[in-house]
């Protein structure tokens, strides 16, 4: 064998297992299409990634947490739910930090630092065994086939590689899992969400938005003072049918912000880009199985989540924390790391954490992208109840922290 564990896909998921096995004495690793310089220093991307207070535990103990760097750290106190356009008629739920033991409800962080200090925290140092896991980079997987004895790839260089277990960490629309033949449940909202940072005059309040406006749904997502004027500064993010979108993409910067600024009913007084512009299709993905004979996906190949509960990478988390304790366990009893029994176990686990939650965000998206009349009172009347009761805001709260 040429690997205990092969990972493929260097992202966050990726490398935070890679990580989570550090001084397992494994002998790992990753592969990745990237260059190792895009890796080391990734560009700006636009997603800003709400992390639960259980996701940011998870990477103190992973020793990610601190490469972050606290200016790339905000705090996410409160949330507010809006419902409609601005006015006396808009429906308005807020979750307060006061219903969770914590003092926020969970932290705001860029994808591209994310990425940079699981990099850093995965590579930068030699595993216990002194061997430092192995990165191959600008190498794609062509064929993967497993068998009783093993998990064999070819690489489209040429080279065969083999291990005990293969974990596809390579996106929601994860090619090896395809070509292992595990289906996966695939949704096309049929929206696209574009996001970027602008400053704003009225301060945020380290609040998160979520406005289900008529025709279009936006997020607000506070992060720290604009480091060049002090103003107020926040992730936005705007949800629209995909032809309606690009033109917005395509205006000049001035006309950009007034346009922004207007979408927002001026709550934010101006607004000002402080970033460059992404957009992304919203896609929701289901895997159906989570394992093959020595096989398994985590992060985004598992479970790819609508964004509008922000629970994309917190779930990516736990699936990396679930399978990571088997898998050290299962080596330190000298056991296969790849048997039926571990997989169908991590399987269960991950599936249990996240199918209520996906299932849940998949109806909240669909009721909330609606324009007919009843959907429209249904939501009003779920915004303006939840308003009222506060065991559903603890639990949304909940939720939101990850310490459910």
């Amino acid at each position: 064998m040429d690997f205990d564990l092969i990972i493929i896909g260097a992202g966050p998921a990726g490398l935070s297992l890679a990580r989570a096995l550090r001084g397992s004495g494994l002998h790992i690793g990753l592969i990745e299409q990237h260059t190792r310089d895009a890796l080391q220093q990734p560009a700006f991307d636009g997603r800003e990634i709400a992390l639960t207070q259980h996701s940011a535990e998870l990477l103190r103990q992973l020793g990610i947490w601190p490469l972050l760097g606290e200016a790339h750290i905000a705090p996410l106190r409160d949330a507010l739910v809006l419902d409609g356009g601005a006015g006396p008629g808009q429906q308005r739920m807020r979750i307060s930090h006061q219903l969770s033991p914590k003092s926020e409800l969970g932290f705001l962080v860029a994808n591209h630092h994310i990425r940079r200090a699981a990099f850093e925290a995965a590579l930068a140092a030699e595993d216990a065994s002194g061997q430092p896991h192995e990165l191959r980079c600008g190498e794609q997987v062509t064929q993967i086939h497993t068998d009783a004895s093993g998990a064999h790839l070819t690489l489209a260089s040429g080279q065969r590689l083999s291990a005990q277990l293969v974990v596809a960490a390579d996106s929601r629309h994860s090619g090896t899992r395809r070509a292992m033949g595990i289906p996966a449940d695939m949704h096309d909202y049929g929206r696209t969400m574009l996001v970027c940072n602008m400053t704003h005059e009225q301060p945020h309040f380290e609040t998160a938005w979520e406005w289900f406006d008529h025709g279009q749904t936006l997020a607000l997502l506070p992060m720290n003072p604009d480091p060049v004027s002090g103003l107020p500064r926040s992730s936005v993010v705007l949800t629209l049918p995909s032809q309606e979108l690009q033109p917005l993409m395509d205006l000049p910067e001035d006309a950009f912000n007034a346009a922004m600024a207007q979408r927002f009913g001026h709550q934010l007084g101006a607004m000002r880009l402080s970033s460059t512009r992404h957009a992304y299709p919203l896609v929701g993905v289901w895997a159906r199985r989570l394992v093959a004979q020595r096989f398994a996906v985590v992060g985004d190949a598992a479970v790819g989540m609508h964004p509008v509960t922000a629970h994309g990478f917190n779930l990516g988390l736990r699936s990396i924390d679930s399978l990571s304790k088997a898998l050290i366990q299962a080596h330190q009893k000298g056991q296969d790391i790849a048997s039926p029994a571990l997989l169908q176990r991590y399987q269960r686990q991950h599936q249990s954490d996240s199918r209520g939650l996906y299932l849940a965000t998949h109806a909240l998206a669909t009721l909330y992208t609606r324009e007919e009349a009843p959907a429209r009172l249904l939501r009003q009347a779920m915004v303006g109840l939840g308003e009222r009761f506060t065991p559903f805001k603890r639990a949304v709260a909940a939720s939101l922290t990850g310490l459910h």
